[in-house]
């Protein structure tokens, strides 16, 4: 199961664009977003630096009137919004700069064939607290998840439930192989620890890698690897649970205080609804940063590919993905993107919705520690707006990239692999969709971690994004306030 606040993408391109010869400059005072793209082939899509496609719900914001403005906004992802929402609030004007052509990042949704396709296996937990200060829950008629999953091993399927939400189901589980009695209580007795402390205390918490974790506390072998490498390492896309200890409780948290969902018109109704709070006229869509330079001015000047110079008067707020980052601070900041990125591919199948093999909205893990699938779901059991009447829509995801392996190669495996779990009868009538490879779906966060990083990259330059604090929805959210706090609180010491 991933959360991924998938998440912003970078800001390049592989589109042509014509920069004018005399560049134009115009003084500007409002936020940007990061852009994130995708370059469509053939039933294949993979998340480069170009614009994005299909979004089921494009918002109205275009050519914003560009007037004199004192904040902008990279990146128009989560962070990017959270960031512009902040501003907003302050009644400070802002610009929000976003390359691709919606808002959103990593956040995306594609309509394909009348099916409502996350770019990547993407669920929102409805405990994130950030989460609950920005977004209206019921206007995003968030469809739930079963509280447990269905874990395929040994050829059967085995339930693992949470016995406060399903007790029944809980008990009948507890003498399946998926881990001891003592692993299951051991469970419920990480759950009340960790509910124990605050977010603050468990996000600055001292850390090891998961699995060590894991081990410290005492669960076995079996329920290591045939629940928490397939559970967890689909929510980190890191089945080697090098993880850090601090996103596991913080997570594992949430998931006991909350819900697994959807939002019902797609994971993209998350961005979209942010972007309704802000000013029609404040977002600059198909605009890509190419460079943020500091000359005589004491604020960064952004340059766009078309040519234009944009100037801000208090400062500018980089919300792009870590690598594009990296690029773009090559000569301000000393940060370097060590660890390697997290992968994985999202594929997706279409079948008749009275040919599926249960109706229940359960998410499938692979228990059995063999193949390529991690986990998988019949998203129209979750939310059935997620396909056509009759119709249903099958998720599969795979952690990692698989470049050496072409997608028709890859869909076959999977088919191959499914045909084990449900039988070929079933899966050979499956139809495919699409297929996602996404290269930045999170920051690495192994130890060593620090998930309160400082914003400010010097005077009037500012960062935000998931990997500055949490890979998580809520850690980009919470990373946007936090930069334009950081940008407030150096303004207001600039005055005294």
């Amino acid at each position: 199961m991933s959360y991924v606040q998938q998440n912003q993408t970078s800001q390049g391109g592989s589109e042509t664009f014509n920069p004018k010869p005399y560049p134009m400059t115009i003084t500007l005072s409002l936020p940007c977003t990061h852009s994130f793209f995708v370059s469509p082939s053939t039933n294949r899509f993979r998340f480069r630096t170009q614009a994005s496609v299909l979004s089921p719900n494009p918002l109205p914001v275009q050519n914003p009137s560009l007037s004199k403005t004192r904040v902008i906004v990279i990146g128009a992802g989560l962070a990017g919004l959270a960031a512009a929402i902040r501003l907003n609030s302050e009644n400070i004007p802002f610009l929000l700069v976003e390359a691709s052509d919606a808002v959103g990042g990593r956040v995306r949704t594609d309509v394909v064939d009348g099916f409502l396709l996350d770019r990547g296996f993407q669920i929102f937990i409805t405990a994130y607290p950030e989460a609950q200060k920005l977004l209206d829950y019921q206007a995003l008629d968030l469809q739930k998840f079963y509280s447990g999953a269905r874990i395929f091993y040994n050829g059967e399927f085995h339930t693992v439930a949470d016995p406060l939400r399903h007790f029944w189901d809980s008990l009948l589980s507890l003498t399946n192989p998926i881990g001891s009695i003592f692993d299951k209580l051991l469970i419920g007795s990480t759950r009340i620890q960790v509910l124990s402390k605050s977010d603050e205390e468990i996000l600055g918490a001292e850390e090891v890698p998961t699995i060590n974790l894991l081990k410290r506390i005492g669960f076995s072998d079996s329920i290591i690897d045939r629940f928490f490498r397939p559970f967890f390492g689909g929510i980190f896309f890191d089945t080697e649970l090098e993880t850090t200890s601090r996103l596991f409780d913080f997570i594992f948290k949430c998931l006991a205080l909350g819900n697994n969902t959807l939002p019902l018109k797609g994971i993209q109704a998350i961005p979209e609804q942010l972007a309704a709070k802000l000013p029609s006229d404040s977002i600059l869509l198909n605009s890509k940063v190419v460079s943020i330079d500091f000359s005589d001015s004491e604020t960064p000047i952004v340059r766009l590919q078309s040519g234009e110079v944009l100037r801000s008067e208090l400062g500018v707020i980089l919300a792009v993905e870590e690598p594009e980052a990296v690029k773009l601070l090559a000569r301000r900041s000393r940060r370097v993107q060590k660890k390697p990125v997290r992968s994985t591919v999202c594929v997706y199948f279409s079948t008749e919705r009275d040919q599926i093999p249960v109706r229940d909205p359960v998410l499938f893990l692979n228990g059995s520690g063999k193949g390529i699938v991690n986990n998988m779901f019949f998203a129209t059991n979750v939310a059935p707006s997620y396909g056509p009447p009759d119709e249903a829509l099958v998720s599969v995801s795979l952690i990692g990239l698989f470049d050496d392996v072409s997608d028709e190669e890859l869909v076959a495996k999977v088919v191959e692999e499914l045909s084990g779990w449900f039988g070929n009868s079933i899966v050979s009538s499956w139809k495919h969709l699409r297929t996602y490879r996404v290269g930045f779906a999170q920051p690495n966060q192994c130890p060593p971690t620090d998930l309160v990083k400082d914003p400010r990259i010097e005077p009037g330059l500012f960062v935000c994004g998931d990997y500055l604090t949490s890979a998580t929805f809520d850690g980009a959210l919470v990373s946007g306030r936090r930069a334009v706090e950081a940008l407030l609180r150096d303004r207001s010491f600039s005055r005294v």
